[in-house]
């Protein structure tokens, strides 16, 4: 079903580099051909836009914006052409889109599909925003815009999900669960009986907890500065957690103590260039292999190259292996047979116009 009509919604704009979210009324415009109007029911804050509002190195030119790539909602209404989705259909809201049709998504190992690159310009295909605000046109982000209460989506964006299923639950495999469960499962082919060191608590490092156990690995060492999160990590599958901070020794060094060689894989899952070299040194020196989901933009890495000689490799993972469309419907069907648990990974549940205080929560480590 087609349509002409303009929504105005609420949605949270920021206005400038390093600014905070405002509430403010847009207008959403009817989608053009290829694309979806949705109404969110369920999103979440993530890492990635905290990162966005505060590191000089992530941020850009293109404001007034809309972020949020992570959530689940109802379709409102499609454009001309559409042709896997309807009014009225639960759908994912996915960063990561599957066109079907490029040279990624023909190739059953890949899932980096070009229309990813869509999301640079922060427009729509046309080169025009969906999104207007007190007369002024204003960005996408991420290829979806999660912080309005109304978003326009390509339809290769968009996955189709069973109608029974809880968005308020289920929004999690548009990013952060798929992202961590797919980087031990897919990414890094955790293998049965391993050892695993997941760096960073947060929502997705306990989705790379369960995709390890899942995997059968048998040690899961969990660490994290924040005390306060070993013991979801253990609920989630966590066999230890550590502290850097209660050792003199370097995190790799206390790893390399605990286990006599090293870990069969680890994981940084929180973007940090010096993180990053301590887990793969934490790695087994013949076979380790360290996987990168924390995002990690605009810097360099320093490495020693004296790291990979006996055999150890890095590897970088985006929305855990999954093809977009296909693993979001996937993995929702998995949380309706009861084969994931996606509810351990929500703390804290808010109306849109609390989003700032979503902010502060993460800062404090409060919220997942």
């Amino acid at each position: 079903m087609s349509t002409t009509k303009v929504i105005r919604c609420k949605a949270a704009i920021v206005w400038k580099p390093g600014g905070s979210f405002s509430i403010e009324e847009v207008e959403v415009a009817p989608p053009k051909a290829k694309e979806v109007r949705i109404k969110m029911v369920a999103t979440a804050l993530c890492g990635t836009e905290m990162k966005m509002l505060k590191d000089k190195n992530l941020q850009h030119q293109h404001y007034p914006i809309i972020m949020g790539h992570e959530g689940a909602g109802i379709v409102e209404s499609v454009g001309e052409g559409v042709s896997t989705v309807k009014a009225g259909d639960k759908v994912i809201a996915l960063f990561l889109p599957q066109c079907g049709e490029c040279t990624s998504c023909l190739n059953s190992a890949d899932n980096f599909c070009i229309k990813l690159k869509q999301a640079e310009t922060h427009l729509m295909s046309d080169g025009t925003s969906r999104f207007t605000c007190k007369g002024k046109p204003v960005y996408h982000f991420g290829n979806t815009s999660t912080f309005s209460e109304y978003t326009v989506m390509d339809e290769s964006s968009v996955a189709k999900i069973d109608a029974a299923a809880p968005l308020e639950k289920v929004f999690l495999v548009s990013c952060g669960f798929s992202t961590g469960y797919g980087g031990a499962i897919n990414t890094a082919k955790v293998t049965p009986g391993s050892t695993c060191a997941v760096f960073g608590l947060g929502g997705v490092g306990l989705s790379v907890i369960m995709g390890c156990k899942a995997a059968g690995a048998t040690r899961i060492i969990a660490v994290d500065i924040n005390k306060d999160k070993f013991e979801k990590a253990k609920e989630v599958g966590a066999t230890e957690c550590i502290n850097p901070q209660d050792y003199e020794k370097p995190i790799q060094e206390v790893l390399f103590d605990l286990t006599g060689d090293g870990v069969d894989f680890s994981f940084e899952v929180i973007g940090n260039p010096e993180t990053v070299a301590a887990a793969l040194a934490s790695c087994r020196e013949s076979h380790g292999v360290c996987v990168i989901i924390g995002l990690i933009i605009g810097v360099q890495l320093n490495i020693s190259g004296h790291l990979f000689f006996s055999g150890r490799s890095l590897k970088g993972s985006v929305y855990g292996g999954w093809k977009g469309r296909d693993g979001a419907s996937k993995l929702v069907s998995d949380y309706m047979a009861k084969k994931i648990n996606l509810d351990a990974l929500i703390t804290h549940s808010l109306n849109l116009d609390k989003i700032n205080e979503a902010v502060e929560l993460m800062k404090t480590g409060k919220w997942q």
